[in-house]
């Protein structure tokens, strides 16, 4: 059988003795269990290693497969730069993944590569590899803004290909859990932060792959996860295959979730195929989601989807709008959001049109279309996306940054005719003085700059 199974590593820097010097024994019980699978791919004797970092090179519409003949990497960015690696890189492999991805539609290649060096995500677990005597080619891929199910479907690619070159593979899936366990840790504490610890690792337990692709977007944001995307392609390299899932640990000593987990294939089962359960998942989700819109987000989306399909904005105002809507004029924003992650946001401070409905009109198209961060929203995208609406109040001059509260109101920060605009209740602004940082950099104002604050409150709708 091509996929011989599959590891999934943190790779923590400190967990190398030579980084650590004497702290990783505070994280022992991750350092034995790396041993531990180490060993346990060794006696695989696997041809090929294929690597899915969440440091290399990662794109939002792009999975970046590493280029080249191979690649070299050392910890010197830890104060370590005794600790090498030398990678070769099976081409052959690589390049029939790259054609099968493209086959499939999405979008994988070489193209873009930044930087050569071996990252740390890669880096790590390969030494562990290598000290187990594991010294066989590599495929280095990263991974992207798309979706869990196209991740998944990338990791099936990979196992396709191997099975048609006759490669023995094995996948390494690198990737810390999340950055908010302790409120003394370097990322600070989350209550989201041990809930998706646990969930995790249960799935990791369990091997019901499906809870992987299935995670709930807002709690994997909120708990600053890292690796989850690396495990939804190792999920796809194993699909229709029998494992044996063994969760070998799990810390947080450090505020940070580190797991070990081995998933030896024992054979096929086509009851593990979870593309298509996925999808049906998803889709109730999102009939779910979509009957609880309310009348501002319901006009968005429709004005967004009308001229996605046709080209055309709306010609008239839908019949039984709230008078709310079409009485009164304000400036709105509209956000889209896929699979959790920001997929365009546009909006006006003041009013352009002449009611909120024209204005959220006017604004999601915008926002799906001319949002300068990200490409034009595409037909197939439609039923993914989620809307928000906000409907801003008068903005009001503030004397102080006292007098201001990040989830209760927005801001403006003016200089001159420059001027910058931030949200309130954003997920990870959490003081003032960030909300204050971002409004700024956003109006290209120097922090040297003086400039005036106004507060403004909004109606979100979701």
């Amino acid at each position: 059988m091509p996929m011989l199974g599959a590891i999934l590593t943190p790779h923590p820097p400190v967990l190398l003795p030579e980084v650590g010097r004497g702290r990783e024994c505070e994280i022992n019980a991750t350092g034995q269990a790396m041993r531990a699978a180490a060993a346990e791919v060794a006696r695989w004797k696997p041809d090929v290693l294929i690597v899915a970092s969440p440091h290399t090179v990662l794109y939002g519409d792009y999975f970046h497969i590493a280029p080249g003949a191979g690649a070299s990497g050392d910890m010197s960015a830890f104060g370590a730069p005794q600790v090498r690696i030398e990678v070769e890189y099976d081409g052959p492999l690589r390049d029939e993944i790259v054609r099968r991805a493209r086959e499939k539609g999405l979008e994988a290649g070489t193209l873009g590569q930044r930087n050569p060096a071996l990252d740390h995500g890669a880096l790590i677990p390969l030494v562990f590899l290598r000290k187990a005597g594991v010294d066989c080619p590599i495929i280095r891929m990263g991974l992207s803004g798309f979706s869990s199910l196209e991740h998944y479907r990338l990791g099936q690619c990979v196992a396709e290909a191997a099975e048609a070159l006759g490669r023995r593979a094995v996948f390494v899936a690198s990737g810390d859990l999340s950055h908010k366990l302790k409120s003394n840790g370097p990322y600070g504490f989350a209550l989201e932060g041990p809930v998706f610890d646990r969930r995790v690792t249960e799935t990791m337990a369990s091997g019901d792959f499906l809870q992987f692709l299935t995670m709930d977007a807002d709690l994997c944001q909120r708990a600053a996860e890292c690796g989850l995307r690396a495990f939804q392609m190792m999920s796809g390299a194993l699909d229709g295959l029998a494992v044996e899932p063994r969760l070998l640990s799990h810390e947080g000593t450090f505020g940070v979730g580190y797991a070990v987990a081995l998933f030896p294939v024992t054979g096929r089962d086509e009851g593990r195929r979870y593309a298509a359960a996925f999808q049906q998942v998803r889709q109730a989700q999102l009939e779910e989601r979509r009957a609880k819109e309310d009348p501002w987000v319901k006009l968005a989306r429709l004005s967004l989807e009308t001229y996605v399909r046709t080209g055309d904005p709306l010609g008239q105002l839908p019949a039984g709008l709230p008078q709310e809507l079409t009485s009164q004029a304000a400036g709105a924003f509209v956000s889209l959001h896929k699979d959790g992650r920001l997929r365009g946001c546009i909006g006006t401070i003041a009013p352009t049109q002449r009611n909120v409905a024209w204005e959220i009109i006017q604004n999601a198209i915008s926002a799906g279309t001319r949002d300068p961060r990200f490409p034009a929203v595409r037909v197939q995208e439609l039923d993914e996306l989620e809307y928000s609406v906000d409907v801003l109040g008068e903005p009001e001059t503030v004397d102080s940054p006292d007098q201001l509260d990040p989830r209760q109101y927005g801001v403006i920060v003016s200089c001159g005719q420059r001027r910058g605009l931030l949200l309130p209740d954003l997920e990870g602004v959490d003081t003032v003085a960030q909300q204050l940082d971002i409004a700024r950099q956003k109006g290209g104002i120097g922090a040297e700059d003086r400039y005036q604050i106004q507060r403004f409150q909004v109606v979100r709708h979701r």
